[in-house]
Parts: C-alpha cells; structure tokens; sequence
C-alpha cells in the first residue's frame, strides 16, 4: 500500500489536512468522499532519495538547461529514452545531476516511468519538471516539454545572472568602504590619539567617539571577531527558519530599491511558468499549484495559494488574482483577455516576455539608483572622520 496525504474541506468551510494509506489515488478519494468532505488535495508520497556527494555540489539553473536540451535534440531525433539516459548520464558534467541521471536510466530499465523515477530525487529534479515530465509521458509529447523547460531554465538562468552582476559593483564598493574605515580606525586613529593626547586638547564628541571606537576595536577585535562570526551564523539560521523565510519575503517586497526589482522577478517567473504548465495540458489547478511553489516568496506563495482555492471554488482566474491584490494591474487585464478568448497560455507567454524586459529595465535602474546612493554614504563617513580629526587640530593651531 502506498501513503498518501490529503487535504479536505468540510461543510463548514473549514480546510483539514491529513495523510491516509490506500493502494491508489481513487480509493482515497472516494474514503474521502463516502465520510462527507470534499477533496481539494489527494498526493502520493514519495520517499526522496538524496544523492551525496564530499562536496554537496548543487544542481544549477544551467545544468538543468543542458539537460533538457540535450534530452529534447535526442528525443526529437528518434532516440529511445534509455538510449537518452545513457548518453546523458556520459556528457553532463555536474556530478551531482549525472549519479541521479544514473539512477534513473536503472529504473526506467526496470519498467518504471521516467516522472516516478525522475521524483525520487527532488534535490535533483524540481517539482515543475517532474510534473512537465509526466504531462509530456501522457500526451506522447515529450520532446516538446523537454524544449520547453530548456529555453525556461535558459531564461530563469539568464535573469539570476542578470541580476547576480548587476549586484558585483555595488558589494565590492561596500566591501572597500568598510575596509577602509576599518584601516583609519585601526593604524591612522591611533596616530592622532597621541597627538591629542600630548597637546591637552578638548576633545569634540566625535572625536572622543571615533578614538574609543578605534579602542575598542584593536582591544577587543577577537571578541568582535567571534561576535561577528555568532551574528552572521544566527543570521543565516534564522533566514532558514519559517518565521525567517517569512520577515525575508516581506522585506523584498517592501524595501524601496529591491521591491520593484523582485516585484518583476516574481511576475516573470509567474507568468512563464503557467504558460508552460497550460501549453502543455496541465490543468489550471494544478497549474497554480506548482507554480506556487516556483514563485520563490512566501508571500505570494500564500496569496497563490488562496488564488488556486478560489478558482477551485467556482471563481475565475481573473477575478481571484485581482482579490489578492499581489499584481501588477496589467497582469490583472492581460489574464482577463487571456480568458476570455480562450488563449491564456499564449497571452501568458507574451506578457512573461514583455516582464523579461521589463525587468531589464529594473535592474539598470536599481543599479543606476544604488550607487550613487553607497557612494554619498561613504562620503559622509569619511568626511565625519576628517572633520572629528581636523576639529580639534585647528583649536590646537589657535591657541598657539
């Protein structure tokens, strides 16, 4: 028998969850159905198998890439699966993706599906792709999901890099404005300490603050080292956590330079994702679904959440999106049309490109924003360092 697990509503409303062992999916459903509620959920759970490795190396954005397009030009050649599999488990580089690879041409050698052998390994394969996988296995399609996941994980690889460079100027020139304060309180401040110390000059209060400042640091720098090290470590644990996942998800879409840049991440990544899901036979159910779980926010992963519930209600897409207020409002217009006349993938498809660019634009512009703000923000501290030194300098060359 086969583990399952569930979620249900009651007469009332009310949403339950739970888990229940059957030999298959309509059993559960109709155990479910013969005690009086109404199934929204019925899942097998699949026990993951985790592949090590000494160094724990991830799977990439561009290793899935290469996977799905190597795979689709085999497939689209007339190439058998297994031969697929073979080849595959030889060319890709990634060890990590290549053991996996390995282990499923061993299942699928055995009889079993591609998507169930694929599933096993969800360190590996994502959830999109299994279910893509699956719907292509269905509809005798597999070649044109495999293209589609290729250009999707080429795009989503090319926006991370986007973004990821676009960030490269900005943190190298925080890290040198911090190592250069870092320097003048630790070899230059300790110089003027003496000086002041020697003329018995009275000392202004930023003075007297960036001299125990300086201290403090060359007293206590291991303390500080080690409080560091705890801080970033409590940081990192904490960004992990559920509650941390929560506070993170909030703050992008609410700081001021990061919340239009994720804002268009988000959009694009909707979008694309749906679309891929509709062309390729998945229903919208299950479409919201797994697309909640792309979105890479917590929030908007809820706001899904309740949008998939509201359309399992009756409602349409339309109508649920715009109730959750999570969208741009052109998104809100491009689904209705997309609805209405009965092209919701294409139109989705359309509007992912338009925010692809879109977000272009974001990045130049939210680059172009915080640099001149770290700049202005380095100037003012150094310019308070040289003012708390020349300050009492100047008090010393007019008394004499």
């Amino acid at each position: 028998m086969a583990k399952f697990k569930y979620r249900i509503m009651n007469s009332d409303g009310e949403k339950i969850n739970g888990n229940y062992e059957a030999n298959s999916k309509e059993e559960v459903i109709d155990y479910i159905s013969g005690n009086g509620y109404y199934p929204l959920l019925v899942e097998e759970v699949v026990e993951s198998k985790n592949i090590d490795f000494a160094f724990n190396e991830k799977v990439k954005l561009k290793d899935l890439s290469i996977f799905c397009r190597q795979f689709y030009t085999m497939l689209d050649a007339g190439v058998p699966i297994l031969t697929c599999l073979k080849i595959l488990s030889d060319q890709i580089q990634n060890k990590k993706l290549k053991e996996a690879i390995v282990k499923v041409n061993e299942d699928v050698e055995t009889g079993e599906v591609l998507s169930d052998a694929m599933r096993k390994y969800k360190d590996v394969f994502p959830d999109l792709l299994v279910s893509l996988t699956a719907s292509g296995e269905a509809s005798g399609s597999l070649d044109s999901v495999m293209l589609r996941m290729a250009t999707h994980y080429e795009k989503e690889n090319k926006i991370n890099n986007k973004v990821k460079n676009a960030m490269i100027y900005p943190i190298v020139l925080g890290f040198v404005s911090v190592v250069a304060v870092t320097f003048i309180l630790v070899y230059v401040m300790p110089t003027f300490m003496q000086i002041f110390e020697e003329s018995g000059t009275q000392l202004p209060w930023s003075t007297k603050f960036l001299l125990g400042l300086s201290s403090g640091i060359q007293n206590n720098w291991i303390i500080m080292l080690f409080a560091l090290i705890i801080a970033i470590l409590g940081l990192r644990i904490f960004l992990r956590s559920e509650q941390g996942i929560l506070v993170s998800s909030k703050l992008k879409l609410k700081l001021p330079i990061l919340k239009k840049l994720n804002e268009m991440i988000i959009v694009s990544r909707f979008t694309r994702t749906l679309s891929i899901l509709m062309a390729s036979g998945l229903s919208l159910i299950k479409a919201l679904e797994i697309v909640s779980e792309v979105v890479g926010n917590k929030i908007v992963e809820n706001a899904m959440i309740k949008i998939k519930d509201s359309v399992m209600r009756g409602d349409s897409l339309y109508s649920s999106m715009k109730e959750s207020n999570m969208f741009p409002p052109m998104l809100y217009s491009m689904i209705k049309v997309g609805e209405e006349t009965g092209s919701l993938d294409d139109i989705l498809n359309k509007t992912a490109d338009f925010y692809d660019e879109e977000l272009e634009t974001t990045i130049q512009t939210s680059v172009a924003l915080l640099e001149p703000i770290l700049i202005v923000i380095m100037g003012l501290i150094i310019a308070f360092i040289v003012i708390s030194v020349m300050l009492p300098m100047f008090d010393t060359y007019t008394q004499i």
